[in-house]
């Protein structure tokens, strides 16, 4: 299926000219009954794979229960689903949305009303180069990507962008910027190339938001939620956010998004400042009740940091020499594997050999697998994507 036969939809993505009708596990099949090894989980998304045989019940079940109630009423998986991300991460409230673009606009309004509380009229917030936060009119004036504004200008005004992993660059927005009220970046990078900020960076941010009284936001849409090996990326770091957008992998598949927050930020919203009428419906709070119970019954933090690093050992063994290999970043199931040259060509040609993955940043591949994936993943994974990325290196030499 090309984009001619698709003549209906907007012309919004570059896809590849096949369509996907079903999964099991790690693997997909598309509509003429071709075989992917999934290494892409639907960008981070699809956490317990396709098809699983807790999940799917349970969906089920819910199903014939309630899809749907607006937030006249009270919820209770809100407040079950809440209870354990609080739990998991130490913070104290959540606000349930229905994307990380969601997450991310409502960690906005926070950090202004934070602001306006506090008398700041003009209330500014700290943002990253490369940075990449959604493609709403505030979320792509927050985002560090020209591609991504190009067209939609004017920008949201209030944002102060400096470099990731540079403190010498936030104690000078400190000195220079006195209505800054928070700082707002990925824990590690998505789109931008996967970029992590380094743990002793995120613990000197802690420090300095500390002492300014401003809010930490730490995006962990992508990389939250297990990827990594602990449940939110930030927690390698030993620290804790004030704000903290989740989205993709916390309904496995099912559209969910939330904003939790610790006790600075908690309470900034009240009744009217915000709201949505899909966010969290009884269909995706149970999505996100069950994924969690499954990750801990299935010890797949545990996964994600053996699998991540065989994967990642594999990749350096198989790369590491080769002239136009850079580096390899990320931690668990988040990899990203940086060349030299553009090399989106890969997206296409993996994918004629049954692997997907994808390439962001123009230059560095990508893979976020469903947590499930193992150890004869891992070897497959090797044995189709390092040649390509040989003779893509060998040509363009």
């Amino acid at each position: 299926m090309t984009a001619a036969a698709m003549p209906h939809v907007m012309p919004t993505y570059g896809r590849l000219p096949f369509a996907l009708s079903h999964g099991q596990g790690c693997r997909v099949w598309d509509t003429e009954g071709r075989e992917y090894l999934d290494a892409l989980a639907g960008i981070a998304v699809n956490t317990l794979g396709h098809n699983h045989p807790k999940l799917v019940p349970a969906l089920q079940d819910q199903l014939t229960k309630m899809i749907h109630c607006c937030n006249y009423y009270q919820i209770p998986l809100q407040e079950q689903l809440a209870a354990k991300l609080v739990e998991l991460s130490g913070l104290t409230n959540a606000f349930f949305c229905n994307s990380g673009l969601e997450a991310n606009e409502g960690a906005l309004k926070i950090a202004r009303k934070y602001g306006h509380d506090k008398g700041i009229d003009l209330p500014e917030i700290v943002v990253y180069e490369k940075a990449f936060h959604g493609r709403s009119i505030a979320t792509l004036s927050a985002t560090g990507n020209p591609k991504v504004q190009a067209g939609f200008e004017p920008l949201v005004p209030g944002f102060v962008r400096i470099p990731l992993n540079d403190i010498a660059a936030l104690e000078k927005v400190a000195q220079e910027r006195p209505k800054v009220v928070a700082v707002f970046l990925e824990t590690i990078q998505g789109e931008g190339g996967i970029n992590p900020a380094r743990n002793e960076y995120l613990q000197a941010v802690r420090k300095l938001c500390d002492e300014r009284g401003w809010l930490l936001m730490l995006d962990e849409v992508q990389s939250g939620i297990g990827r990594t090996g602990k449940w939110f990326a930030h927690q390698w770091a030993g620290i804790k956010p004030d704000v903290m957008p989740l989205a993709k992998g916390l309904g496995s598949g099912v559209p969910v998004g939330a904003v939790v927050c610790g006790p600075k930020a908690a309470n900034v919203f009240q009744p009217g400042n915000h709201g949505t009428t899909f966010g969290g419906n009884p269909l995706a709070m149970r999505a996100g009740v069950e994924t969690l119970r499954i990750m801990e019954e299935d010890k797949l933090l545990e996964n994600a940091t053996k699998i991540g690093g065989l994967l990642k050992a594999g990749l350096q063994r198989e790369l590491g020499s080769l002239k136009g290999f850079k580096e390899i970043r990320g931690d668990g199931l988040m990899l990203g594997v940086e060349l030299d040259r553009p090399c989106g060509e890969l997206l296409g040609l993996a994918a004629e050999r049954g692997l997907l993955m994808s390439v962001t940043a123009d230059k560095v591949i990508r893979l976020v697998p469903p947590l499930i994936f193992g150890e004869a993943e891992v070897e497959e994974t090797l044995r189709i994507l390092t040649p390509l990325v040989r003779d893509v290196l060998a040509k363009s030499a």
